[in-house]
């Protein structure tokens, strides 16, 4: 039986909150890059040119990215026949974000009540989902998430006569309002199925999947490169101010759902969209 103890633990979640905040992921970079390439635009070129000169200045002098360093969301894949040796997982992990946040200078925008709004000082207590699953493995992923984009993102409970038409509507509807604010070129994902929060669930993890990995079943992978190729005809552009590169990927899963449902979720990120992931 694998045992890992908890200050084990701690330390990857805190390495794992400064690198996403301070390095951008290869596959972020490289879509940026190809972004920058294709625009057609004047103005959006020296945007995504000022963005990428952001990146290596950021990696160079391992400071944040973005002053937003985001709220933590964490997705757990817990093994059933792992032990965790000196305290409990959920406590390392919540120490794992006040660790990282402490010792990588990190802004800490968390409030511990959202009415009273006093700041917690350590940015915790992070988001975290569960899954447990045969094994004695632990899979940590953390996806450090802003509040620009995180405040454009939108659910909506579709009939099941509104068919792929209305999700195709109501996607390309959030993207339109929301990626000017939203820091573009946004990486959108979207959750299709389940329930209210599974559909957001979905939408939120959709994120963490590097982009150019499409969904394997056919008429959702098509669905993808529509709703791609749709935003980008709205002429949004890098920050709202015109061009061809408004969305560099979208990320689509889905789940059964109810005979009477269609609950579809639209979760945005901004074109720093953090994700780090680990196995121990």
């Amino acid at each position: 039986m694998k045992k890992i103890g908890v200050q084990q633990i701690i330390d990857h979640v805190a390495e794992m909150c400064i690198e996403a905040n301070t390095h951008l992921s290869a596959d972020m970079q490289e879509g940026l890059e190809r972004a920058r390439v294709s625009e057609e635009s004047i103005n959006g070129k020296e945007i995504i040119d000022t963005m990428l000169s952001n990146f290596l200045m950021a990696r160079k002098k391992n400071i944040p990215i973005c002053q937003d360093t985001g709220m933590v969301v964490m997705f757990v894949t817990f093994g059933q026949d792992l032990t965790i040796e000196g305290g409990s997982l959920e406590a390392a992990l919540q120490a794992g974000v006040a660790k990282g946040y402490e010792e990588g200078y990190l802004r800490k925008s968390v409030v511990s009540d959202p009415f009273i709004r006093t700041n917690t000082g350590n940015n915790t207590p992070a988001v975290i989902h569960y899954q447990v699953v045969p094994g004695d493995g632990l899979k940590i992923k953390i996806l450090p998430k802003g509040f620009g984009s995180e405040n454009t993102s939108a659910l909506k409970m579709l009939k099941p006569s509104d068919g792929i038409a209305g999700v195709k509507e109501f996607v390309l509807q959030t993207v339109e309002t929301g990626s000017p604010n939203a820091c573009a070129p946004i990486v959108v994902g979207v959750g299709v199925g389940g329930t209210m929060e599974k559909a957001a669930l979905m939408a939120k993890e959709a994120l963490g999947r590097p982009l150019g990995e499409h969904n394997q079943q056919e008429h959702i992978m098509a669905l993808e490169d529509y709703l791609l190729e749709a935003s980008n005809t709205l002429g949004i552009g890098p920050m709202g101010l015109g061009g061809v590169n408004t969305v560099l990927g979208v990320n689509v899963e889905v789940f059964p759902t109810h005979i009477a449902g269609l609950p579809v979720a639209v979760n945005i990120s901004c074109y720093v969209n953090r994700h780090v992931e680990r196995e121990l």
